[in-house]
């Protein structure tokens, strides 16, 4: 599988009591209420996300196209969503496999998913794909690192993913690589000279640096040492919530002085003690764009549009991967066995048309909208692949 949502990979199969289609259908996910702007001809970008179904698992011993191929239910859901592309994960994130050798078999087998399913997906690897997507009515795929470790000492490797197609490379996971140290790090340690040779390397590429999941010094430190702009695609306000997995406004700021991009996951993240919902998501994308411009301000949900059927089985698996996450040390403050990893009142087809209702209804425009449901993501791209 090559989807960004690893635990919702993990996850899937758990739930498999699927709603009927006329249910899933009953209302037609991107327009707004009566007299209420509709996304319908906007630009949708997710900067972090995932496309596929995790109500359903195919045997372990299934055909790898089998695997891999995204059903019809999630294209459904994605394209009622308004959904036109997703800087969908691949390659090495954490575990025990050897992560450049991962990393290149999970993107060639990406690059095999898109060719073969042409009526439904296209590769982007340059700004234009994304518009190309939206007008050929397809579900444009960006493939993106979350990790460095790939890299290993070698930056040659970031010119072969490169060349390969990888148009996003985060630094770090949550823990400590080579390059830098992940959220749950400590504060003191940063950017590494390792990191700052990788880091020229993926700029060379024209490829964007995500900052995501690096804990305040990497992050700072990489601001300073970049020459092109660069993004943080998934994460939260710290003046808001003060947890490790989100920025602060020093961050946010550096990132958009650079130029740059930031979008805000529907995670529980945004939220401490209590379950996040979406005013949350609503109140940390108004702080970012007090904080960092309204240019620069996106979304990147870290999830699937297709939702969870089963809750309570969800919920059991849940504690399981957590227990997981937990074993291998990659889990971050705030991840629970009973903190689901998405918005509970923010999920499904209809979540960027509600996400945009309640936007406006805060008193941003329509244009503005606009911008954080893609157009900032499509300017920061044409500065970055050209």
């Amino acid at each position: 599988m090559t989807d960004i949502a690893r635990r919702h990979l993990l996850l899937a199969g758990a739930a498999t009591a699927l709603l009927p289609a006329a249910a899933r259908a009953a209302t037609s996910a991107i327009d707004g209420p009566t007299g209420a702007t509709s996304i319908r001809d906007m630009l949708v970008v997710n900067a972090l996300g995932g496309i596929g179904d995790p109500n359903v698992k195919p045997p372990k011993d299934a055909p790898r196209a089998v695997r891999s191929h995204i059903g019809q239910r999630a294209l459904d859901d994605a394209r009622r969503a308004g959904l036109h592309a997703v800087n969908n994960t691949i390659g090495y994130v954490a575990g025990p496999d050897d992560p450049f050798e991962f990393s290149v078999r999970e993107t060639a087998e990406s690059l095999a998913q898109i060719r073969a399913q042409p009526d439904d997906l296209a590769l982007v690897l340059k700004a234009a794909d994304l518009e190309k997507a939206k007008a050929g009515k397809k579900i444009g795929m960006i493939l993106g690192f979350q990790n460095g470790a790939m890299f290993g000492t070698d930056p040659a490797r970031v010119d072969i993913f490169a060349d390969m197609g990888v148009r996003v490379m985060q630094l770090t996971y949550n823990v400590q690589n080579l390059l830098g140290s992940g959220s749950i790090r400590p504060e003191g340690e940063g950017l590494t000279p390792l990191g700052r040779e990788m880091m020229a390397r993926i700029e060379a590429n024209r490829v964007m640096v995500d900052l995501s999941h690096s804990n305040q010094q990497t992050c700072l430190d990489a601001i300073q040492a970049a020459t092109r702009p660069l993004s943080i695609n998934h994460t939260g306000c710290r003046a808001i919530t003060d947890l490790p997995r989100s920025k602060t406004d020093a961050e946010l700021r550096g990132v958009a002085d650079k130029g740059g991009f930031i979008g805000i996951y529907f995670m529980p993240f945004l939220a401490k003690g209590r379950v996040a919902t979406a005013n949350d998501v609503v109140d940390h994308i108004l702080h970012a764009v007090k904080v960092a411009g309204e240019d620069h301000i996106g979304i990147g949900t870290d999830g699937y549009v297709t939702s969870m059927d089963d809750m309570d089985a969800y919920m059991e698996e849940l504690r399981k991967e957590n227990a997981d996450r937990v074993a291998k040390g990659i889990a971050a403050a705030g991840e629970s066995a009973t903190t689901t990893p998405f918005i509970m009142d923010l999920r499904g087809p209809g979540q960027f048309q509600k996400l945009a209702d309640l936007l406006l209804a805060k008193g941003l425009k329509s244009a503005q909208v606009e911008k954080i449901l893609g157009r900032n993501f499509l300017r920061f791209a044409r500065d970055t692949w050209g």
